[in-house]
């Protein structure tokens, strides 16, 4: 190589643009674990009760498809592996019922999992089975249960640990998929103070020689199957991604703002979520500023409170959470809702009143996810807030609201 791994590393590492900065540091992963865990927990129940539909859309399968490709980049088109094609037969988990069940118990045992060779035995067990279509795209939902364990497994990542590796690793094959998996977790261990624990890092090492962007740049040889237009139109591609979610996450935090400022109008004690505590707040401060240190709710699980603690804004009374609000951008409807129905069912009745802040122009999309057959039996179904209406009503709520109950001014019905 032109260069040394390290030296890559420390390449991959320092880029503002790279898969490392813009995904695995960054805040949408880390809500996701928990949420998306919760979502393959229904796919598990919706096939034991025999409630799962004979086609991937309006699955509960689809949800959690959904979530893990709103991780953007990494993931993108992540979901498509488990399209039902209907010419071909193909994920064969929709039509037969036997390799339906076969899909949840390997599901039940990931989830149950607490070791690698457990993990490693469901997936030979699994591949076994031979059934159409399901390969080793499920390790993408493997992830974000084990991912200390699991890495992901996309096209650019073959590539990359192809290039990387000088191997000829194959999509398709659990048995390669097992091979890529076992070079990256010993590369990964070899150089892990550079990189992390979890194999998100390593793998958008990877992602990012796949596509040409690092390889290219520091490693002609290495960039196979890019030439020099693919690799300019990747850097494009990605440098608009990169600006784009400056510009969402600053009217994030402004939505954020407008939240904390009106419920502690209304004499609520508020929380922002722990990981945008140094996000301007659009009044001259930090989000910090506004919200408690430490959240005030006793008696529940570390697993919960520290997803309770990722949810963007809480108004509490007396220690108890009254109103959760997720505030979405550009992708995350879908992770928002899970996230807010974990909060409910995790808390005790009284439930908290849920509410999901969109943009204006995606009103349609949040009533047509709401009213998908995974949400729509849901006990505690959030309302939403448009930003334009809580923008421009910010001020007034805090005047005159005396209580939670004047933000049914505001609240649609999904």
């Amino acid at each position: 190589m032109s260069v040394s791994i390290p030296e890559l590393i420390t390449l991959y590492r320092q880029d503002p643009e790279s898969v490392y900065q813009t995904w695995f540091l960054g805040d949408d992963r880390l809500k996701a674990f928990r949420t998306i865990r919760r979502g393959v927990e229904q796919v598990v129940q919706d096939i034991f009760a025999g409630v799962f539909p004979g086609d991937f859309k309006g699955s509960s399968l689809e949800v959690v498809m959904a979530a893990i490709t709103e991780q953007k980049q990494v993931f993108q088109g992540a979901a498509h592996a488990f399209y039902w094609k209907p010419k071909l037969r193909i994920p064969d988990i929709y039509e037969h019922r036997e390799n339906q069940m076969a899909f949840a118990r390997f599901l039940e045992n990931a989830l149950r999992a607490t070791r690698e060779d457990q993990l490693l035995d469901a997936i030979h067990r699994l591949d076994a089975l031979r059934i159409k279509g399901l390969g080793p795209a499920v390790a993408n939902i493997l992830y974000f249960l084990h991912p200390t364990l699991i890495p992901p497994f996309n096209t650019a990542m073959v590539r990359g640990f192809n290039a990387l590796m000088g191997s000829r690793v194959k999509l398709g094959s659990w048995e390669d998929y097992l091979v890529m998996r076992r070079g990256i977790s010993e590369l990964n261990a070899t150089h892990i103070g550079s990189l992390s624990k979890d194999l998100g890092a390593i793998s958008g090492l990877l992602f990012d020689l796949g596509i040409g962007k690092l390889a290219i740049e520091v490693n002609a040889e290495a960039a196979v199957a890019f030439d020099q237009a693919s690799f300019q139109n990747a850097i494009q591609k990605r440098h608009k991604e990169v600006l784009s979610e400056a510009q969402e996450a600053s009217l994030h935090a402004r939505m954020q703002a407008h939240l904390l400022k009106i419920g502690r109008a209304l004499g609520y004690q508020v929380w922002v979520a722990r990981n945008d505590r140094r996000s301007p707040d659009c009044y001259g401060g930090t989000l910090g500023e506004q919200s408690l240190a430490v959240l005030p709710v006793e008696g529940m699980k570390s697993e919960i409170r520290s997803t309770i603690e990722l949810i963007d804004v809480l108004w509490l009374k007396d220690s108890e959470i009254v109103c959760a609000f997720e505030v979405e951008k550009s992708t995350s409807i879908y992770s928002g809702i899970l996230r807010l129905q974990d909060l409910s069912l995790s808390m005790p009745n009284p439930s908290p009143h849920l509410y999901l802040v969109a943009p204006d122009s995606r009103e349609g999309e949040v009533r047509a996810q709401l009213a998908r057959p995974a949400f729509s039996r849901l006990p505690n179904k959030p309302n939403f807030i448009l930003f334009t209406d809580l923008e421009t009503h910010c001020d007034a709520l805090c005047r005159f609201g005396v209580d939670r109950e004047v933000l049914h001014r505001l609240a649609k019905l999904a």
